[in-house]
Protein backbone atom coordinates (compact mmCIF):
# COMPACT_ATOMS: atom_id res chain seq x y z
CA UNK A 1 0.00 0.00 0.00
CA UNK A 2 1.41 3.36 -1.00
CA UNK A 3 2.04 5.81 1.81
CA UNK A 4 0.11 8.55 0.00
CA UNK A 5 -2.96 6.33 -0.58
CA UNK A 6 -6.05 8.61 -0.71
CA UNK A 7 -3.91 11.65 0.21
CA UNK A 8 -4.18 14.01 -2.73
CA UNK A 9 -1.72 16.82 -1.96
CA UNK A 10 1.29 17.72 0.18
CA UNK A 11 -0.86 19.38 2.85
CA UNK A 12 -2.93 16.20 3.23
CA UNK A 13 0.27 14.23 3.71
CA UNK A 14 1.47 16.71 6.32
CA UNK A 15 -1.83 16.53 8.22
CA UNK A 16 -1.95 12.75 8.03
CA UNK A 17 1.47 12.55 9.64
CA UNK A 18 0.00 14.45 12.61
CA UNK A 19 -2.80 11.94 13.20
CA UNK A 20 -1.77 8.58 11.71
CA UNK A 21 -0.41 7.16 14.99
CA UNK A 22 -3.05 8.54 17.33
CA UNK A 23 -4.79 5.99 19.57
CA UNK A 24 -8.09 4.42 18.52
CA UNK A 25 -11.27 4.71 20.57
CA UNK A 26 -13.68 2.20 19.05
CA UNK A 27 -16.88 3.15 20.82
CA UNK A 28 -19.16 0.89 18.76
CA UNK A 29 -18.24 -2.57 17.52
CA UNK A 30 -19.42 -6.18 17.55
CA UNK A 31 -16.29 -7.87 18.84
CA UNK A 32 -16.91 -10.70 21.28
CA UNK A 33 -15.58 -10.00 24.80
CA UNK A 34 -14.97 -13.74 25.20
CA UNK A 35 -12.45 -13.64 22.34
CA UNK A 36 -10.71 -10.63 23.88
CA UNK A 37 -10.45 -12.32 27.26
CA UNK A 38 -9.38 -15.76 26.06
CA UNK A 39 -6.94 -14.22 23.56
CA UNK A 40 -6.52 -17.41 21.55
CA UNK A 41 -3.92 -17.28 18.80
CA UNK A 42 -5.36 -17.28 15.30
CA UNK A 43 -4.77 -20.31 13.14
CA UNK A 44 -4.91 -18.73 9.68
CA UNK A 45 -5.87 -15.60 7.77
CA UNK A 46 -8.99 -17.31 6.43
CA UNK A 47 -10.33 -17.61 9.98
CA UNK A 48 -9.44 -13.98 10.71
CA UNK A 49 -11.16 -12.74 7.56
CA UNK A 50 -14.05 -15.10 6.91
CA UNK A 51 -15.40 -16.27 10.28
CA UNK A 52 -17.79 -13.40 11.04
CA UNK A 53 -17.41 -10.82 8.28
CA UNK A 54 -20.79 -10.34 6.60
CA UNK A 55 -19.31 -7.57 4.43
CA UNK A 56 -17.13 -10.20 2.73
CA UNK A 57 -20.01 -12.68 2.56
CA UNK A 58 -22.18 -10.15 0.71
CA UNK A 59 -19.40 -9.39 -1.77
CA UNK A 60 -18.84 -13.07 -2.48
CA UNK A 61 -22.55 -13.60 -3.15
CA UNK A 62 -22.42 -10.62 -5.50
CA UNK A 63 -19.80 -12.56 -7.46
CA UNK A 64 -22.06 -15.66 -7.56
CA UNK A 65 -19.74 -17.70 -5.35
CA UNK A 66 -21.65 -20.72 -3.95
CA UNK A 67 -22.84 -20.43 -0.36
CA UNK A 68 -20.64 -23.40 0.59
CA UNK A 69 -17.65 -21.04 0.30
CA UNK A 70 -19.40 -18.13 2.02
CA UNK A 71 -21.11 -19.40 5.20
CA UNK A 72 -20.94 -23.11 4.42
CA UNK A 73 -18.62 -25.92 5.47
CA UNK A 74 -15.77 -25.31 3.03
CA UNK A 75 -12.35 -24.94 4.66
CA UNK A 76 -10.99 -21.49 5.47
CA UNK A 77 -8.37 -22.02 2.77
CA UNK A 78 -11.08 -22.62 0.17
CA UNK A 79 -13.06 -19.62 1.42
CA UNK A 80 -9.97 -17.42 1.30
CA UNK A 81 -9.26 -18.48 -2.29
CA UNK A 82 -12.83 -17.67 -3.34
CA UNK A 83 -12.71 -14.34 -1.55
CA UNK A 84 -9.47 -13.46 -3.34
CA UNK A 85 -11.32 -14.10 -6.61
CA UNK A 86 -14.23 -11.87 -5.53
CA UNK A 87 -12.17 -8.97 -4.24
CA UNK A 88 -10.03 -8.84 -7.38
CA UNK A 89 -13.22 -8.35 -9.39
CA UNK A 90 -14.42 -5.46 -7.20
CA UNK A 91 -12.44 -2.25 -7.80
CA UNK A 92 -13.95 0.71 -5.98
CA UNK A 93 -15.51 -1.48 -3.30
CA UNK A 94 -14.19 -0.56 0.17
CA UNK A 95 -13.36 -4.22 0.75
CA UNK A 96 -10.76 -3.97 -2.00
CA UNK A 97 -9.16 -1.10 -0.08
CA UNK A 98 -9.60 -2.58 3.41
CA UNK A 99 -8.29 -6.03 2.47
CA UNK A 100 -5.10 -4.64 0.97
CA UNK A 101 -4.67 -2.20 3.87
CA UNK A 102 -4.99 -5.08 6.35
CA UNK A 103 -2.47 -7.19 4.45
CA UNK A 104 -0.02 -4.29 4.49
CA UNK A 105 -0.61 -3.05 8.05
CA UNK A 106 -0.76 -6.40 9.86
CA UNK A 107 1.31 -8.77 7.71
CA UNK A 108 3.70 -6.51 5.78
CA UNK A 109 2.29 -7.86 2.50
CA UNK A 110 1.92 -5.26 -0.25
CA UNK A 111 1.13 -7.63 -3.12
CA UNK A 112 -2.16 -7.43 -5.00
CA UNK A 113 -4.64 -10.09 -3.84
CA UNK A 114 -6.19 -12.09 -6.65
CA UNK A 115 -6.67 -15.66 -7.75
CA UNK A 116 -3.06 -15.97 -8.93
CA UNK A 117 -1.47 -14.59 -5.74
CA UNK A 118 -3.89 -16.13 -3.23
CA UNK A 119 -1.78 -19.21 -2.42
CA UNK A 120 1.40 -17.21 -1.86
CA UNK A 121 -0.38 -14.63 0.31
CA UNK A 122 -2.13 -17.40 2.25
CA UNK A 123 1.20 -19.05 3.05
CA UNK A 124 3.05 -15.83 3.92
CA UNK A 125 0.25 -14.48 6.09
CA UNK A 126 -0.13 -17.76 7.95
CA UNK A 127 3.62 -17.97 8.52
CA UNK A 128 3.51 -14.45 9.96
CA UNK A 129 0.57 -15.37 12.21
CA UNK A 130 2.43 -18.40 13.54
CA UNK A 131 5.78 -16.66 13.95
CA UNK A 132 4.27 -13.68 15.78
CA UNK A 133 1.59 -15.71 17.57
CA UNK A 134 -1.07 -13.21 16.54
CA UNK A 135 -4.09 -13.03 18.84
CA UNK A 136 -6.91 -10.54 19.43
CA UNK A 137 -5.02 -8.54 22.07
CA UNK A 138 -1.84 -8.38 20.00
CA UNK A 139 -3.78 -6.97 17.06
CA UNK A 140 -5.45 -4.40 19.33
CA UNK A 141 -2.08 -3.40 20.78
CA UNK A 142 -0.55 -3.13 17.30
CA UNK A 143 -3.38 -0.79 16.26
CA UNK A 144 -2.98 1.29 19.46
CA UNK A 145 -6.57 0.67 20.57
CA UNK A 146 -7.40 2.34 23.90
CA UNK A 147 -11.15 1.74 24.11
CA UNK A 148 -13.50 -0.95 22.81
CA UNK A 149 -17.25 -0.83 23.43
CA UNK A 150 -18.84 -4.15 22.53
CA UNK A 151 -22.55 -4.59 21.76
CA UNK A 152 -24.37 -6.58 24.42
CA UNK A 153 -28.00 -7.55 24.89
CA UNK A 154 -29.45 -6.20 28.13
CA UNK A 155 -29.92 -9.77 29.42
CA UNK A 156 -26.25 -10.63 28.98
CA UNK A 157 -24.54 -11.63 32.23
CA UNK A 158 -21.38 -9.76 31.11
CA UNK A 159 -19.26 -12.54 32.59
CA UNK A 160 -16.37 -11.88 30.23
CA UNK A 161 -16.54 -8.15 30.85
CA UNK A 162 -16.11 -8.89 34.54
CA UNK A 163 -13.10 -11.08 33.83
CA UNK A 164 -11.58 -8.44 31.53
CA UNK A 165 -12.02 -5.74 34.16
CA UNK A 166 -10.06 -7.88 36.61
CA UNK A 167 -7.23 -8.66 34.15
CA UNK A 168 -4.42 -6.10 34.35
CA UNK A 169 -2.68 -7.63 31.32
CA UNK A 170 -5.30 -6.21 28.93
CA UNK A 171 -3.94 -2.90 27.72
CA UNK A 172 -7.17 -1.23 26.60
CA UNK A 173 -10.49 -0.50 28.24
CA UNK A 174 -13.28 -2.91 27.17
CA UNK A 175 -16.80 -1.80 28.08
CA UNK A 176 -20.29 -3.20 27.45
CA UNK A 177 -23.00 -1.38 25.47
CA UNK A 178 -26.68 -1.59 26.42
CA UNK A 179 -28.48 -2.97 23.32
CA UNK A 180 -32.29 -2.89 23.60
CA UNK A 181 -33.62 -4.13 20.24
CA UNK A 182 -35.29 -7.28 21.55
CA UNK A 183 -37.48 -5.31 23.96
CA UNK A 184 -39.48 -4.15 20.95
CA UNK A 185 -39.75 -7.43 19.03
CA UNK A 186 -43.31 -8.03 20.23
CA UNK A 187 -44.19 -10.23 17.24
CA UNK A 188 -41.23 -12.58 17.55
CA UNK A 189 -42.13 -16.15 18.43
CA UNK A 190 -39.59 -16.12 21.26
CA UNK A 191 -40.66 -12.78 22.76
CA UNK A 192 -42.09 -14.35 25.90
CA UNK A 193 -38.97 -16.45 26.35
CA UNK A 194 -37.04 -13.20 26.19
CA UNK A 195 -39.25 -11.60 28.84
CA UNK A 196 -38.73 -14.65 31.05
CA UNK A 197 -34.98 -14.31 30.61
CA UNK A 198 -35.12 -10.60 31.46
CA UNK A 199 -37.23 -11.42 34.50
CA UNK A 200 -34.70 -14.02 35.65
CA UNK A 201 -31.61 -11.83 35.30
CA UNK A 202 -33.27 -8.76 36.85
CA UNK A 203 -35.20 -10.49 39.64
CA UNK A 204 -38.38 -8.67 38.57
CA UNK A 205 -41.53 -10.57 37.67
CA UNK A 206 -42.73 -8.89 34.49
CA UNK A 207 -46.50 -8.65 34.84
CA UNK A 208 -46.92 -5.04 33.70
CA UNK A 209 -45.21 -2.33 31.70
CA UNK A 210 -43.99 -0.67 34.89
CA UNK A 211 -42.41 -3.98 35.94
CA UNK A 212 -40.71 -4.23 32.54
CA UNK A 213 -39.31 -0.73 32.97
CA UNK A 214 -38.09 -1.58 36.47
CA UNK A 215 -36.30 -4.66 35.11
CA UNK A 216 -34.68 -2.59 32.35
CA UNK A 217 -33.57 0.04 34.87
CA UNK A 218 -31.94 -2.60 37.07
CA UNK A 219 -30.13 -4.03 34.05
CA UNK A 220 -28.82 -0.60 33.10
CA UNK A 221 -27.52 -0.14 36.64
CA UNK A 222 -25.77 -3.51 36.29
CA UNK A 223 -24.20 -2.47 32.98
CA UNK A 224 -23.25 0.93 34.39
CA UNK A 225 -21.45 -0.74 37.30
CA UNK A 226 -19.24 -2.48 34.73
CA UNK A 227 -18.37 0.79 32.99
CA UNK A 228 -21.12 1.05 30.35
CA UNK A 229 -21.11 4.48 28.68
CA UNK A 230 -23.23 3.82 25.56
CA UNK A 231 -26.58 2.32 24.64
CA UNK A 232 -27.69 1.20 21.19
CA UNK A 233 -30.81 0.43 19.19
CA UNK A 234 -30.91 -0.63 15.54
CA UNK A 235 -34.40 -1.87 14.74
CA UNK A 236 -36.32 -1.59 11.52
CA UNK A 237 -39.66 0.19 11.65
CA UNK A 238 -38.52 2.72 14.26
CA UNK A 239 -41.59 3.78 16.30
CA UNK A 240 -43.49 6.77 14.91
CA UNK A 241 -46.23 6.82 17.54
CA UNK A 242 -45.76 7.41 21.26
CA UNK A 243 -48.53 6.30 23.62
CA UNK A 244 -48.75 7.73 27.11
CA UNK A 245 -48.03 5.43 30.05
CA UNK A 246 -51.66 4.50 30.78
CA UNK A 247 -52.49 3.51 27.21
CA UNK A 248 -49.16 1.75 26.71
CA UNK A 249 -49.70 -0.24 29.92
CA UNK A 250 -53.08 -1.43 28.62
CA UNK A 251 -51.54 -2.55 25.35
CA UNK A 252 -48.67 -4.32 27.10
CA UNK A 253 -51.19 -6.15 29.30
CA UNK A 254 -52.86 -7.40 26.12
CA UNK A 255 -49.47 -8.51 24.80
CA UNK A 256 -48.80 -10.44 28.01
CA UNK A 257 -52.26 -12.03 27.76
CA UNK A 258 -51.42 -13.04 24.16
CA UNK A 259 -54.41 -11.15 22.81
CA UNK A 260 -54.62 -9.84 19.26
CA UNK A 261 -53.00 -6.39 19.16
CA UNK A 262 -53.02 -4.10 16.13
CA UNK A 263 -49.80 -2.95 14.47
CA UNK A 264 -50.69 0.63 15.38
CA UNK A 265 -50.99 -0.21 19.06
CA UNK A 266 -47.71 -2.15 19.01
CA UNK A 267 -46.06 0.88 17.43
CA UNK A 268 -47.48 3.16 20.14
CA UNK A 269 -46.29 0.75 22.84
CA UNK A 270 -42.84 0.62 21.26
CA UNK A 271 -42.75 4.40 21.11
CA UNK A 272 -43.54 4.61 24.82
CA UNK A 273 -40.65 2.26 25.60
CA UNK A 274 -38.23 4.23 23.40
CA UNK A 275 -39.17 7.48 25.17
CA UNK A 276 -38.70 5.76 28.53
CA UNK A 277 -35.26 4.54 27.47
CA UNK A 278 -34.20 8.02 26.34
CA UNK A 279 -35.20 9.53 29.67
CA UNK A 280 -33.43 6.68 31.49
CA UNK A 281 -30.23 7.37 29.55
CA UNK A 282 -30.43 11.03 30.46
CA UNK A 283 -30.78 10.13 34.15
CA UNK A 284 -27.83 7.71 34.08
CA UNK A 285 -25.61 9.75 31.74
CA UNK A 286 -25.57 7.13 29.00
CA UNK A 287 -24.90 8.11 25.37
CA UNK A 288 -27.76 6.88 23.21
CA UNK A 289 -26.88 5.47 19.77
CA UNK A 290 -29.68 5.17 17.22
CA UNK A 291 -29.08 3.16 14.03
CA UNK A 292 -31.80 4.24 11.63
CA UNK A 293 -33.26 3.23 8.24
CA UNK A 294 -32.27 -0.43 8.13
CA UNK A 295 -34.28 -3.39 6.87
CA UNK A 296 -33.14 -6.74 8.23
CA UNK A 297 -32.89 -10.18 6.64
CA UNK A 298 -34.05 -9.24 3.12
CA UNK A 299 -33.32 -12.71 1.69
CA UNK A 300 -35.98 -14.69 3.54
CA UNK A 301 -34.94 -18.12 2.29
CA UNK A 302 -31.29 -17.60 3.25
CA UNK A 303 -32.32 -16.13 6.60
CA UNK A 304 -34.39 -19.24 7.36
CA UNK A 305 -31.37 -21.44 6.58
CA UNK A 306 -28.57 -19.40 8.14
CA UNK A 307 -30.15 -16.97 10.63
CA UNK A 308 -29.43 -13.24 11.10
CA UNK A 309 -26.25 -11.22 10.49
CA UNK A 310 -25.23 -13.06 7.34
CA UNK A 311 -24.97 -10.11 4.96
CA UNK A 312 -28.54 -9.75 3.69
CA UNK A 313 -29.61 -6.64 5.61
CA UNK A 314 -30.27 -3.59 3.42
CA UNK A 315 -31.11 0.12 3.48
CA UNK A 316 -34.75 0.90 4.21
CA UNK A 317 -35.64 3.47 1.56
CA UNK A 318 -39.28 3.69 2.68
CA UNK A 319 -38.72 5.76 5.82
CA UNK A 320 -38.35 9.44 6.64
CA UNK A 321 -36.80 11.22 9.61
CA UNK A 322 -40.25 11.91 11.08
CA UNK A 323 -40.00 9.20 13.79
CA UNK A 324 -36.76 10.79 15.05
CA UNK A 325 -38.36 14.24 14.94
CA UNK A 326 -41.28 12.97 17.03
CA UNK A 327 -39.00 11.12 19.48
CA UNK A 328 -36.73 14.08 20.17
CA UNK A 329 -39.74 16.31 20.74
CA UNK A 330 -41.44 13.72 22.97
CA UNK A 331 -38.36 13.47 25.18
CA UNK A 332 -37.63 17.24 25.19
CA UNK A 333 -34.52 17.03 27.41
CA UNK A 334 -32.65 14.52 25.25
CA UNK A 335 -29.69 12.48 26.46
CA UNK A 336 -26.42 12.67 24.56
CA UNK A 337 -27.43 10.97 21.32
CA UNK A 338 -25.67 9.84 18.14
CA UNK A 339 -27.79 9.12 15.06
CA UNK A 340 -26.46 6.87 12.27
CA UNK A 341 -28.54 6.79 9.11
CA UNK A 342 -28.16 4.01 6.53
CA UNK A 343 -29.90 5.68 3.59
CA UNK A 344 -27.66 8.49 2.23
CA UNK A 345 -30.73 10.29 0.87
CA UNK A 346 -31.73 10.93 4.49
CA UNK A 347 -28.31 12.25 5.51
CA UNK A 348 -28.96 16.01 5.02
CA UNK A 349 -32.35 15.82 6.77
CA UNK A 350 -30.84 13.80 9.64
CA UNK A 351 -27.94 16.20 10.10
CA UNK A 352 -30.29 19.20 10.12
CA UNK A 353 -32.56 17.46 12.63
CA UNK A 354 -29.61 16.77 14.92
CA UNK A 355 -28.70 20.46 14.81
CA UNK A 356 -32.17 21.38 16.05
CA UNK A 357 -31.73 19.61 19.39
CA UNK A 358 -29.04 20.06 22.00
CA UNK A 359 -26.98 16.91 22.71
CA UNK A 360 -28.02 15.19 19.45
CA UNK A 361 -25.20 14.52 16.98
CA UNK A 362 -24.97 12.92 13.52
CA UNK A 363 -22.91 9.74 13.53
CA UNK A 364 -20.18 8.30 11.33
CA UNK A 365 -20.87 6.89 7.87
CA UNK A 366 -22.55 3.62 8.72
CA UNK A 367 -22.30 0.21 7.05
CA UNK A 368 -23.11 0.58 3.34
CA UNK A 369 -22.16 4.26 3.61
CA UNK A 370 -18.75 3.38 5.09
CA UNK A 371 -17.04 3.85 1.73
CA UNK A 372 -14.64 6.40 0.31
CA UNK A 373 -17.55 8.33 -1.18
CA UNK A 374 -19.83 7.78 1.82
CA UNK A 375 -17.28 8.90 4.44
CA UNK A 376 -16.48 12.03 2.47
CA UNK A 377 -20.16 12.75 1.84
CA UNK A 378 -20.87 12.40 5.56
CA UNK A 379 -18.00 14.71 6.53
CA UNK A 380 -18.97 17.31 3.94
CA UNK A 381 -22.66 17.24 4.86
CA UNK A 382 -21.87 17.58 8.57
CA UNK A 383 -19.45 20.44 7.84
CA UNK A 384 -22.03 22.27 5.71
CA UNK A 385 -25.14 21.74 7.84
CA UNK A 386 -23.77 21.15 11.36
CA UNK A 387 -20.36 21.69 12.99
CA UNK A 388 -17.65 19.27 11.95
CA UNK A 389 -15.64 19.92 15.11
CA UNK A 390 -18.56 18.55 17.16
CA UNK A 391 -18.76 15.30 15.18
CA UNK A 392 -18.22 12.18 17.32
CA UNK A 393 -15.63 10.56 15.06
CA UNK A 394 -14.95 7.11 13.62
CA UNK A 395 -15.82 3.60 14.78
CA UNK A 396 -15.48 0.13 13.24
CA UNK A 397 -18.97 -1.40 13.76
CA UNK A 398 -17.13 -4.63 13.04
CA UNK A 399 -16.70 -8.22 14.18
CA UNK A 400 -13.08 -8.39 12.99
CA UNK A 401 -9.92 -7.63 14.96
CA UNK A 402 -8.23 -6.55 11.72
CA UNK A 403 -10.78 -3.86 10.92
CA UNK A 404 -8.90 -1.10 12.76
CA UNK A 405 -7.50 -0.44 9.30
CA UNK A 406 -10.80 1.33 8.74
CA UNK A 407 -9.72 4.03 11.18
CA UNK A 408 -6.67 4.65 9.00
CA UNK A 409 -8.95 4.70 5.95
CA UNK A 410 -11.12 7.35 7.62
CA UNK A 411 -8.09 9.38 8.72
CA UNK A 412 -6.73 9.47 5.19
CA UNK A 413 -10.05 10.65 3.75
CA UNK A 414 -10.41 13.21 6.54
CA UNK A 415 -6.91 14.59 5.98
CA UNK A 416 -7.48 14.69 2.23
CA UNK A 417 -10.57 16.83 2.76
CA UNK A 418 -8.81 19.22 5.15
CA UNK A 419 -5.81 19.37 2.83
CA UNK A 420 -8.04 20.51 -0.02
CA UNK A 421 -9.68 23.15 2.17
CA UNK A 422 -6.35 24.54 3.36
CA UNK A 423 -4.75 24.63 -0.07
CA UNK A 424 -7.79 26.24 -1.70
CA UNK A 425 -8.24 28.78 1.08
CA UNK A 426 -11.68 27.46 2.05
CA UNK A 427 -10.27 27.09 5.57
CA UNK A 428 -7.26 29.15 6.58
CA UNK A 429 -6.43 28.10 10.15
CA UNK A 430 -3.84 25.32 9.82
CA UNK A 431 -3.10 25.25 13.54
CA UNK A 432 -6.76 24.80 14.45
CA UNK A 433 -7.22 22.32 11.62
CA UNK A 434 -4.76 20.01 13.39
CA UNK A 435 -6.65 20.48 16.68
CA UNK A 436 -9.92 19.53 14.97
CA UNK A 437 -8.36 16.58 13.16
CA UNK A 438 -6.96 15.15 16.39
CA UNK A 439 -10.34 15.54 18.02
CA UNK A 440 -12.11 13.79 15.15
CA UNK A 441 -9.64 10.89 15.29
CA UNK A 442 -9.79 10.28 19.04
CA UNK A 443 -13.25 11.42 20.12
CA UNK A 444 -14.45 9.07 22.87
Amino acid sequence: MKYNFLLNNSTSLYLYEKVRNLPIYDYHCHLLPQEIYEDKEFDNIGEMWMKFDHYKWRLMRSCDIPEEYVTGNASYYEKFKEYAKAVSMSPGNPLYHWSHMELSMYFGIDDILNEDTADDIWNRANAYIKENRLSPRKLMEKANVKLVCTTDDICDDLAYHKLISEDDSISCKVLPTFRTDKLLFFKNSDYFDYLNKLSAVSGVKIESLSALKKAVTLRLEYFKALGCEYSDIGIEGFPSLFYNDDKADMIFSDVLAKKEVSDEDLTGLGGNIVVFLSKLYKEYDIISQIHFAVRRNSNHALFMKKGPDIGVDIMDDSVSTRPLYDLFNAVEDNPKTIVYVLDPKLLPATVLLCGSFRNVKPGAAWWFCDTKKGIRQTLETISELYSLGSFHGMLTDSRSFLSYARHDYYRRILCSLFGEWLESGEYNDEKNAIVILKRLCTFE
